[in-house]
């Protein structure tokens, strides 16, 4: 028999995605010819490695995806996107909307989707401070900047930091278009071939399918790449990020997508000249 092909696969340490991707690197479930050899990076590093092509397959902002589509597609499989759970605009106090436009606020990077939403709801905002997602709210509590950008399992903790909400993206993206949020997704290249992609995309529905039908076995390696996150909160995370759309983004989950890099070129932010986003 053929050895199996390993391919290279990124995705961050939160532990969404430690849940979803812990069966497939570890062997659990098959294959098909297949293996993985992980790299763990915050999402925004996740970006910039797909935009050098140098990951088979990766964890991907929904706000850089458009940028991406000549060298990958979406996979259908393993991604975040869902309702009530998009990123949040915080600040030491209430701010106005004319306030929000000239403050500084922290993001968590350029290509993230966070990025996208916070242009389409505030296009006149300034620009943002890029910084480590983990490092924002400690940004705003000392006053380094005026507001934050906050996501993961941030939207869970920020009270303690005593700070206040002052936007719900997701929430007003929900409002505005209908659609649940689109957050992360997941991409191949291009190169791997239609029928390669295609095995990809199966594996990684089987291996969402086993944490959800087998939601201990994934425990010890969510821990291990969670920091100082206690189980609680990486629970609450969980159970927020991972749900049917994980599993298949189906019919809605792809509207909600194509809506977004819609809103996103007729904003002039993201290009609209780009191939088909996923394969037929």
């Amino acid at each position: 028999m053929p050895e199996d092909r390993t391919l290279t696969l990124g995705y961050s340490p939160c532990p969404n995605d430690t849940f979803i991707f812990h069966a497939l690197v570890h062997g659990v479930i098959r294959a098909d010819g297949l293996r993985f050899s992980e790299r763990l990076e915050d999402v925004e590093t996740l970006n910039r490695l797909a935009a050098g092509a140098e990951l088979d397959v990766t964890k991907i902002s929904y706000g850089a995806a458009p940028s991406l589509l000549r060298d990958y597609v979406l996979l259908r499989s393993g991604g975040a996107l869902g309702r009530g759970c998009g990123p949040l605009i915080v600040a030491r106090r209430e701010l106005s909307r004319d306030e929000l436009r000239a403050a500084r606020i922290a993001i968590p990077g350029r290509n993230t989707t966070a990025n996208l939403l916070l242009r389409l709801f505030a296009p006149d905002a300034q620009p943002g401070t890029e910084l480590v997602y983990s490092d924002i709210m400690p940004a705003v509590a000392r006053g380094d900047v005026d507001a934050g950008l906050i996501i993961h399992e941030s939207r869970f903790t920020y009270p303690q930091r005593g700070l206040l909400k002052v936007a719900d993206l997701g929430e007003w993206w929900e409002q505005t278009t209908g659609h649940p949020i689109p957050l992360g997704g997941i991409m191949a290249r291009r190169a791997l071939g239609d029928e390669t992609i295609r095995r990809i995309d199966e594996a990684i529905r089987r291996s969402v399918e086993h944490a959800f039908a087998q939601p201990d076995a994934s425990r010890d390696y969510v821990r291990a790449h969670a920091q100082e996150m206690d189980d609680a909160v990486a629970k609450q995370h969980i159970d927020l990020y991972v749900n049917r759309f994980s599993v298949d983004l189906g019919a809605k989950g792809e509207a909600a997508v194509r809506e977004l890099f819609a809103r996103a070129a007729q904003a002039g932010i993201l290009p609209s000249d780009v191939p088909a986003p996923f394969l037929d």
